[in-house]
């Protein structure tokens, strides 16, 4: 069974929600669980906010954390997570942020470098991961990834 019909049948099992903000991933997470039948049980939708502007206005990432830690960053995924809660009403959330490549590293982020960051209700916890794919590699690898952060949190 695939990680995103675990967490299917989890949510399913607790009547929780779910929400998704992405950057790097474009979609491609809410697109994992608008695939399964009956998700709209509990998915709540999904923003796909590729640009600073879009997690400023739409989000509420502050500016001043993307200046000085910039999209790919702690501060920023975690506040994309928050902000996906915020404006689904949902109990939780995945957020994505990171460079799928080929081009966009810097030597103090690399391609392949993603911030995930999942919110549990009041709870939440993020993690930086280096992925060694190719760009479609890294995408799937971040979704995989995010799901199972939060699989080990509900």
């Amino acid at each position: 069974m695939t990680n995103e019909l675990l967490l299917d049948k989890l949510l399913k099992g607790k009547g929780l929600t779910l929400s998704v903000a992405e950057s790097c991933t474009g979609g491609r997470l809410a697109s994992l669980f608008t695939a399964i039948s009956g998700c709209s049980c509990y998915f709540k939708g999904g923003v796909v906010s590729y640009s600073n502007k879009a997690k400023i206005s739409i989000l509420g990432v502050n500016a001043h954390d993307i200046a000085q830690y910039g999209a790919v960053s702690r501060s920023v995924v975690e506040q994309m997570a928050r902000g996906a809660q915020r404006i689904f009403n949902s109990d939780c959330a995945i957020a994505t942020s990171g460079i799928a490549g080929p081009d966009g590293g810097s030597p103090d982020k690399p391609v392949g470098t993603v911030w995930i960051a999942v919110a549990y209700k009041k709870q939440l916890h993020s993690q930086v991961f280096h992925f060694s794919g190719n760009r479609a590699d890294n995408i799937i690898s971040a979704c995989n990834t995010g799901i199972e952060m939060l699989l080990t949190k509900v």
